[in-house]
């Protein structure tokens, strides 16, 4: 059996967040991660699904990886770990406490727009990579 892709949902107008799924597409090379923005309706059908809102989760990449929604540092790390070689190798990072993991990645998610940027609207996938959204 075919193991089912893994979802990441991102901010589709932060800078950052679009560098990041830039950089897992480049880095993916089984083409295991499936994209939606957080804004999109497929985004919206499943955070729905998860009992989760855009609301509640602005400042956050999502992935949902065999049935299971993860959040924060944990997403991040999960996707690192999913990209296999060298990558893989930040998961050990997972040894740290949550809240000390989250706590940097919020301070991130807080000023990425002020860092980084954002777009007027979500980026929209070449005719090579959209199979690869949702």
């Amino acid at each position: 059996m075919v193991p089912q892709p893994a979802v990441i949902l991102f901010d589709g107008v932060c800078n950052l967040c679009n560098g990041f799924v830039q950089f897992v597409i480049n880095h993916d090379s089984g083409g295991h991660f499936r994209f939606t923005s957080l804004q999109s309706e497929a985004g919206q059908k499943l955070l729905a699904q998860y009992g989760t809102t855009v609301a509640a989760t602005p400042e956050t990449v999502i992935l949902i990886e065999q049935g299971q929604l993860f959040t924060h540092s944990t997403a991040v790390l999960r996707i690192l770990r999913g990209l296999g070689g060298a990558w893989q190798v930040l998961y050990v990072a997972m040894i740290l406490p949550r809240a000390l993991r989250d706590s940097l990645y919020r301070f991130v998610a807080r000023h990425r727009y002020q860092w980084f940027g954002q777009q007027e609207s979500c980026m929209l996938p070449t005719p090579e990579l959209a199979q690869r959204f949702l």
